[in-house]
């Protein structure tokens, strides 16, 4: 069928005979005398007609095996091809092999330089090994890393590698945020070192994802805005007036929250960013007394109420932990 592929000289003999119509080999053929070339399988010597061949034809040294490929490791075939002249079998039966032993690799297998070849065009993060002799493998594996610097991978039968890998996906980005993320580094000097970060909403659906704009988010699909506040209290003794202790706390807290503005309202509340800090009596904040003891106690005694928006989470959690030491 492929006979193109070949050179001139086959094409030509193929007008006489075909040269790749092989005979049936006979077990008989085995003892002729005369010269003989045997194709024969499996191509490591490990079992059927060609370890048959090998046994009868490996003591003479008129005899030759040629080797097509790769052999696995303990099979018949790699034992000859490390040289070894003695080979045993299960049965005690023991072949000298005096016959020349060749190797030439008509394998589908890519050798050592076809590795190295594929790796270079291909250009990989990481290469595994599965398949080969111990020592060869570990020999491609330290070219690989030395040529190439990339990471190879041995495992042995049952282990597990992990290789961890970027993952890139693609989003679009919508119109309307594009043209106010682009509004405001305009108003900016150019500086190509500076990062330009969008900040919206990732939204997926029907297996497409988009940036959009939160109000275009909440046009587009009918949502309601909603804003989660945490609130935590601190108890702290004051027995001071509640906009006295207000006062105090709020200069304290100028001082610690130096990178924000912190504003202090007419009604004693405390404003930094979206946390809001207020002061209430025990008595007012649903604790009853129950004797003159706790009447007394719970006027000398108030609790600072602090509340903040989830998107200033690090700023109220950092705050909270400034009342808890002043406290």
């Amino acid at each position: 069928m492929f006979i193109t592929s070949t050179n001139q000289k086959i094409r030509k003999t193929f007008v006489q005979r075909n040269m790749f119509d092989f005979k049936p080999f006979d077990k008989g053929y085995i003892d002729n005398p005369g010269a003989m070339v045997v194709f024969a399988t499996p191509g490591m010597l490990h079992a059927g007609l060609s370890l048959q061949i090998f046994k009868k034809w490996a003591p003479n040294e008129n005899n030759m095996v040629i080797m097509p490929g790769y052999c696995v490791q303990g099979t018949v075939g790699d034992k000859i091809l490390d040289g070894a002249k003695k080979v045993e079998f299960e049965n005690k039966q023991t072949v000298d092999v005096k016959m020349s032993v060749e190797y030439m690799s008509f394998s589908a297998h890519a050798d050592a330089k076809g590795f190295m070849q594929l790796i270079q065009n291909c250009e990989p993060k990481n290469v595994m090994l599965v398949h080969g002799g111990t020592e060869k493998m570990e020999f491609l594996k330290s070219k690989i890393k030395e040529e190439f610097k990339i990471n190879c991978y041995m495992p042995a039968n049952g282990e597990t590698c992990v290789i961890s890998t970027p993952v890139k996906i693609s989003v679009d980005v919508s119109l309307s945020l594009l043209k106010a993320e682009s509004k405001m580094y305009n108003a900016q000097p150019p500086d190509p070192k500076r990062r330009r970060l969008i900040h919206g909403v990732l939204v997926v659906e029907d297996n497409k994802i988009i940036l959009m704009e939160l109000k275009d988010v909440f046009m587009e699909y009918g949502i309601n805005k909603h804003i989660m506040r945490y609130t935590s209290k601190v108890k702290i003794d004051d027995s001071g007036p509640k906009l006295r202790v207000a006062e105090k706390l709020f200069n304290i807290l100028q001082e610690k929250l130096s990178e924000w503005v912190a504003k202090f309202q007419e009604n004693g509340k405390i404003v930094v960013e979206s946390v809001e800090i207020s002061i209430e009596d025990l008595s007012s904040s649903g604790m009853a007394s129950t004797s003159d003891t706790d009447t007394s106690q719970s006027q000398s005694q108030k609790n600072i109420c602090v509340t903040w928006n989830n998107h200033d989470e690090d700023l109220g959690s950092y705050t909270l932990n400034l009342l808890h030491n002043i406290s």
